[in-house]
């Protein structure tokens, strides 16, 4: 499973990504995450908002942290 956080690498997209491992942890889940900051990778994305966070090829979480509960039902 691959988490990508797409952000600037500021606070919020830092708990972002800590949430998502928290929860893939939880679920004992093998997972990669790729931190994205590139503006332009990000516009390339689709992402309109940050901190985002995509699952294998989904955005699931953009503009807040979601925490590793609500990341963890979208896992399960």
């Amino acid at each position: 499973m691959k988490f990508t956080i797409y952000g600037s690498g500021c606070a919020k997209c830092q708990s972002l990504a800590k949430n998502a491992e928290a929860a893939a942890q939880a679920l004992d889940l093998d997972y990669d995450i790729e931190k994205v900051t590139d503006v332009n990778s990000i516009i390339d994305a689709r992402i309109m908002r940050t901190p985002a966070l995509m699952i294998d090829d989904d955005i699931v979480v953009e503009g807040k942290v979601a925490t590793p509960d609500e990341i963890r039902l979208m896992l399960s």
